[in-house]
């Protein structure tokens, strides 16, 4: 419990109550390869590209010299997130890299309240910055969803 503010949040809880075998396995996923959690750094390239793709968009509406650049780019990402993931269960940057939005229930779709309630939690940028024992962001646990590989 005193652990170093170097060892991250991780330190903070108990390892033996907390964690499977390997990441996923109390959610019933797969250990590696297709329906396996997403690591960190896959969740980082995905919203990465589904970012600089908002951004090509945004372009279509406003100069890019425009003061309210940021805010179109914003707003862009927000609608893109919360149709492509309540319609398919990705974003585009999710299908480009190979990864998918999935309830930890079982439930076939994620479904529009908690897509939208998934991307309000994404804009704060802390609860996807802040993982829990099994390594999903804290807007995945809080609306019952994990972002699994697809390949």
């Amino acid at each position: 419990m005193t652990g170093s503010w170097l060892s991250g949040p991780q330190a903070a809880f108990d390892q033996p109550a907390d964690v499977g075998a390997y990441r996923g396995e109390k959610l019933g996923l797969a250990e590696s390869g297709p329906n396996s959690l997403a690591s960190s750094w896959h969740r980082v390239l995905t919203l990465f590209v589904d970012w600089f793709m908002a951004g090509a968009i945004a372009l279509l509406f406003v100069r890019f010299t425009s003061p309210s650049i940021s805010t179109v780019v914003l707003a862009v990402w927000f609608v893109i997130g919360v149709v492509s993931v309540t319609l398919f269960s990705f974003t585009p940057g999710q299908f480009i890299t190979g990864v998918k939005v999935v309830r930890v229930d079982g439930a076939a779709s994620v479904g529009i309240v908690r897509a939208l309630a998934r991307q309000v939690l994404i804009v704060f940028l802390v609860p996807p910055l802040i993982n829990d024992p099994d390594g999903r962001g804290l807007h995945d646990r809080a609306t019952q969803t994990a972002l699994v590989r697809t390949r």
